[in-house]
């Protein structure tokens, strides 16, 4: 979008919030970029210009608007709309893949050599995977810096720069303050948390109907690893260096985080995972004003716009969960999967309130004796089967993993059907058009609105919501009297 001038100084000139993310003002007099709803007032239009991302603003010499701030803005929706190599090597990056494995370990993660990648995200991103990563570290520092004690020692390695020095200069080249200069500023002489809890604010774009998101998160938590408590949705997180909890509370404007953290390297991977898990750099306006098209749909649209997609937080977790909850009740699915986490799951201390384990790793369950796992043999045998797979690398559903293939893998994996394998889709992988046209529920709303009820005619039907057929299921859910799903 940042190419079509006319339709990016439209937007800067309504500030309009629905594009921030999308592209970046940068303003060639002041030297600094802002996000398009920026309530400073607009320069003239000779003086703006516009890139796709703010890595490449930093690159290009511009630093972060200090009212703005748009190195907080939501990400792009095109990233999780998106399956082919940028989107994937974006989704990796946000993960923290450069940092902790440098480019070569981005590079095999998506199959591809470093050449081919640096040169497609230059051509539509402007910057490079290390520029990239490093503008998400300068966030990361933000971020603890502004909302934590730590010492800025500590900080630049958490944020994961490689030395002080190269941290302090980072900081100072985006944001134009020295990191005690930021702290300053933001805390205004308050004293900033020093309890190692961090509280975060994660934007999102308007229209978020909370309902769906936290009610079906509510409705599925696996007791010990998930609750619904105080108004926030609580849960334990596995991250790659080591784990936390979190609490995820929906607010008029924002999703309020608070995040506990064993190791803060994980900020960065933490907030990612819990923005996907929300659903929360999609664009509703985009999504719902296609399905209003449809005039059975659009009742349903009308009357809670901005569902989301529940995604997760860990795929290779979902996908054991899923295979438990084939054919089954969502309270028997999670009965079985919380006896699962109670024998097999790792004790997490002092996580608060009902939060006790982690959920099992698939290497500890593929360690396990089979007869181990108290569930009916067949469910059994396709639960093997799938730890299997996924710990031997057989079948991939990383976030940097192609959705086609997975589908394949998925398929050639005994005892997982169509709907398992969409469920999968839609929730671990984040593909926006995965659908389930076999699904009680979305049969049962569909005839309840008028819509066809049998599979393959659902389908025909269905080809004029692509790519948003998961949101479709999402409102379809809604109208279902019987839906697990709670209002909160």
């Amino acid at each position: 979008m940042h190419t079509d001038f006319d339709r990016c100084v439209r937007a800067v000139r309504s500030k309009d919030a629905r594009f921030d993310g999308w592209f970046f003002t940068a303003v060639l007099t002041t030297r600094i970029y802002c996000r398009p709803s920026c309530p400073v007032v607009p320069p003239k239009d000779e003086n703006m210009t516009f890139y796709p991302s703010a890595a490449a603003a930093q690159q290009a010499g511009f630093r972060a608007c200090k009212r703005c701030r748009p190195d907080a803005s939501p990400g792009s929706p095109q990233w999780n709309e998106r399956a082919d190599l940028v989107a994937r090597a974006m989704r990796l990056i946000a993960d923290g893949t450069v940092d902790r494995e440098g480019v070569p370990g981005l590079a095999a993660c998506l199959g591809y050599s470093t050449r081919q990648i640096e040169r497609q995200l230059l051509a539509e991103l402007g910057a490079g995977p290390l520029a990239l990563a490093r503008a998400q570290r300068a966030q990361t520092a933000r971020i603890l810096i502004e909302t934590s004690a730590l010492p800025m020692a500590d900080i630049a390695f958490a944020a994961g720069f490689s030395s002080i020095r190269t941290f302090n200069e980072t900081v100072r080249e985006v944001f134009a303050l020295a990191p005690t200069d930021l702290r300053t500023r933001a805390l205004r002489g308050q004293a900033p948390a020093s309890s190692g809890l961090l509280t975060l604010r994660l934007p999102f774009r308007a229209p978020l109907c909370p309902d769906n998101l936290f009610g079906l998160l509510a409705a599925t938590a696996v007791p010990g690893v998930e609750e619904w408590r105080d108004g926030a949705y609580h849960r334990t997180l596995r991250l790659p260096y080591g784990h936390g909890t979190v609490a995820l509370a929906p607010r008029p404007d924002h999703v309020e985080c608070r995040l506990a953290l064993s190791d803060q390297r994980d900020l960065a991977g933490a907030i990612s995972r819990c923005r996907r898990l929300l659903d929360l750099d999609a664009d509703p306006e985009a999504v719902d004003a296609q399905l209003r098209t449809d005039p059975s749909l659009a009742p349903l649209v009308d009357k809670a716009p901005g569902r989301r997609v529940p995604r997760t937080v860990d795929a290779e977790e979902f996908a054991v969960r899923a295979v438990l909850g084939q054919q089954v009740s969502t309270a028997a699915a999670r009965t079985l999967t919380a006896r699962l986490v109670a024998a097999h799951g790792e004790p997490v201390e002092a996580a608060g309130g009902g939060l006790t384990h982690l959920f099992p790793t698939v290497a500890s369950l593929a360690a396990l004796d089979p007869e181990a796992l108290a569930m009916p043999a067949g469910r059994r045998a396709t639960v093997v089967r799938t730890v299997e797979a996924l710990a031997s690398g057989e079948l991939s559903l990383g976030i940097g993993s192609d959705w086609a293939e997975a589908r394949e893998q998925l398929a050639a994996l005994p005892g997982i059907g169509p709907w398992t394998a969409e469920l999968i889709a839609m929730r671990a992988l984040g593909d926006p058009d995965a659908f389930l046209p076999t699904d009680l529920g979305v049969r049962r709303a569909a005839a309840r609105v008028g819509l066809p009820a049998t599979p393959a005619a659902l389908v025909r039907h269905a080809a004029a919501w692509r790519p948003w057929r998961a949101y479709a299921v999402q409102y379809l859910w809604s109208a279902d009297d019987r839906s697990p799903l709670v209002c909160l």
